[in-house]
């Protein structure tokens, strides 16, 4: 029902957010790989590269040999199911990452980014133990992005697209906009859905995007802030 189209909220303390487009070109490279292999070598990348809860837990041996069980829950995050599931967590990362990026610097901003992927990884394996299919997707990353968006500038304005009877474009705080996002999760969660959506990894991207960014922003960076 939201889509975001922009942040007013200037970067402050950095000149460029290099890691953050870097992230986005790097994955944008990773799925056009992907997208030129025939479909039974894209399904089996997605399988050697995603993070499977039996392989991790080394219940079932690594599809690829060389490739130590613990490295999937990095190399999961740089995978896409097609362009909507791209596009839709490049978009967020591009409105969102330059800021945390700013918030934090560009190496402490790296390194929270795989953060939250791995976490993110790690609480879809916790509520699905003996999963045998494959994770793939920046999501939960990204979830931690926004996770720490709302921490530090939840005041910040953000103009989204708002479908309610027709599209309209609306500005409204950082911290509704995010809210919504993270209501449909925890929604899911609660209900179910048919949905291949893993939204546990959400969750717990989100939760961890919170809770690390308290420790990687800079001193001067309030929190609470985006006024």
């Amino acid at each position: 029902m939201f889509l975001p189209l922009h942040d007013a909220n200037p970067i402050r303390h950095i000149r460029f957010p290099f890691v953050n487009y870097s992230l986005i070109a790097f994955t944008t490279l990773c799925f056009l790989v992907q997208a030129v292999l025939p479909q039974a070598a894209f399904d089996q990348a997605t399988i050697d590269f995603g993070m499977i809860p039996i392989v991790v837990r080394d219940v079932y041996p690594q599809p690829v040999p060389w490739l130590p069980d613990w490295a999937t829950l990095f190399t999961y995050v740089f995978l896409h199911a097609d362009w909507l599931h791209l596009l839709s967590n490049m978009l967020f990362l591009w409105i969102f990452g330059d800021n945390i990026e700013d918030a934090m610097g560009h190496v402490k901003f790296f390194l929270f980014y795989l953060a939250c992927g791995v976490c993110a990884a790690l609480a879809h394996l916790a509520f699905n133990f003996d999963g045998n299919g494959p994770l793939i997707g920046a999501s939960g990353a990204v979830a931690g992005v926004m996770g720490a968006y709302v921490l530090l500038y939840p005041h910040a304005r953000v103009l989204v697209l708002a479908r309610i009877v027709i599209p309209i474009p609306l500005p409204v705080p950082a911290f509704w906009m995010l809210g919504f996002w993270l209501a449909t999760q925890l929604f899911y969660v609660l209900v179910g859905s048919d949905q291949p959506v893993a939204w546990w990894a959400h969750l717990g991207g989100f939760a961890a995007g919170i809770i690390l960014a308290a420790g990687f922003r800079r001193r001067e960076v309030a929190l609470l802030g985006g006024r």
